[in-house]
């Protein structure tokens, strides 16, 4: 059964204007209107408490079905928190140290190369001087890419392999991660920044470090104990009708027009359990996990992490205390560069004035391939959600939209 979602608090009670909240809703209906998304679906809570559920649209276009509180969401790269959390629970178990190779468990990345000059059909390689150790895949500081990237050679040499928005067809999460250890990285291990599969190998280090398979730890660490009955790699039957479509913008127009091409994600068992954009969620099962991060790892009674293992992922651990501005690449992720760090699985914010947003210094965030957000505000015990269907997320500013909303409204 999903769990209900609905306001129960007075705004002004937790220090919201309410008129300036229906902003939100004003917004970003006229993406509706002029057909730039199809639906979407907006959740701000404070204190605990929901001050504020907006939605319009439609979840299917063509069925004339709406967005519906209970609408089920491929959320994609919302994915790699969960993951990270999973490692965390690990962590906190003694069974594996941020600090260690993960050639301990993966012993196919014993011996990483790393890319010096070349094409992708001829390139030269070096070997690495740091062994991939477990905080550089939580950071995205591995040197390992995405195949979408299309920006370094070594990219090219991920989409050859089959790797640009998924994986090949049949290829399991194990042997993903071969593949990608027999490809070079981009960089030594620690010294840059860089969106990637990281994730996907963390989901796999988790597997093989408490013994589970990454759907079953989930179910059974993280999303049962939790109440999250809605979140699962693939829906059952009688979920299914409530799983959004997916749109991509028509060129020139911007009108949303519907791709399947992603469709079976949540429909079908997939072949790699991608911990790093394989889920389907609610509103509700994620408004649960960020009031669960929120709350320092606890949530009604239930504790997953402890509050200062929450407290270090939410933590900057680029070296030297760097934004990605300074130390990441140039290239396409869920979230900007300028006066933001990077923690164990979250993008924080360090710097307000240099990311020219209204939001707090210590926010933590991430979203998703398909235009869905969330972040998580310590400093003001606020938590955000946003959920859609428009690929790619980077169509439209609706992220930083959001927050300029939702602070505005802030006015305690």
């Amino acid at each position: 059964m999903a769990t209900e979602l609905k306001v129960d608090v007075d705004p002004a009670e937790v220090g919201f204007d309410a008129e300036r909240l229906k902003r939100i809703d004003t917004h970003f209906a006229k993406y509706v209107e002029d057909g730039r998304l199809p639906g979407w679906l907006a959740v701000v809570t404070r204190h605990g408490r929901i001050a504020h559920l907006g939605s319009a649209g439609q979840r299917d276009l063509e069925a004339g079905l709406p967005v519906e509180t209970d609408t089920l969401w491929r959320i994609f790269s919302m994915t790699k928190p969960v993951t990270s959390v999973a490692a965390m629970m690990l962590v906190e178990q003694g069974l594996i140290d941020l600090t260690d190779p993960i050639s301990r468990w993966l012993p196919e990345f014993a011996e990483p190369r790393v890319y010096v000059k070349g094409s992708a059909l001829r390139s030269m390689t070096e070997p690495a001087t740091e062994p991939i150790r477990l905080w550089h895949l939580l950071t995205h500081t591995a040197g390992l890419t995405y195949g979408f990237h299309h920006t370094h050679p070594v990219d090219a040499m991920y989409r050859a392999a089959g790797f640009e928005w998924g994986v090949p067809d049949g290829l399991d999460l194990a042997g993903a991660c071969r593949a990608w250890a027999g490809l070079p990285l981009v960089f030594q291990p620690g010294s840059e920044w860089n969106y990637s599969v990281a994730t996907d190998v963390l989901g796999r280090l988790v597997e093989v470090v408490s013994g589970s398979p990454l759907d079953t730890f989930f179910a059974e660490r993280i999303f049962t104990p939790l109440g999250m009955h809605d979140t699962a790699f693939v829906l059952d039957e009688a979920q299914r009708d409530r799983l959004a479509a997916l749109y991509v913008p028509t060129p020139g127009t911007g009108v949303a027009k519907r791709n399947d091409s992603f469709g079976t994600v949540g429909v079908r068992p997939p072949s790699c359990l991608s911990g790093g954009g394989g889920l389907v969620s609610s509103a509700a099962d994620y408004h649960r996990f960020t009031q669960m991060l929120l709350r320092g790892g606890e949530l009604e009674g239930v504790r997953l992490l402890g509050p200062r293992t929450v407290e270090l992922m939410a933590s900057n651990h680029l070296p030297g205390n760097a934004d990605l501005e300074a130390f990441g690449r140039p290239l396409f992720a869920e979230t900007p560069f300028d006066g933001h760090g990077f923690g164990l699985g979250f993008s924080v914010l360090q710097d307000p004035v240099a990311a020219k947003t209204l939001a707090s210094a210590g926010e933590y965030a991430w979203g998703g391939a398909a235009s869905t957000a969330f972040w998580v505000d310590p400093d003001e015990d606020l938590t955000v959600l946003f959920f859609t269907q428009l690929l790619p997320s980077s169509t439209y500013p609706i992220r930083a939209q959001l927050r300029q909303l939702v602070y505005q409204a802030l006015v305690d």
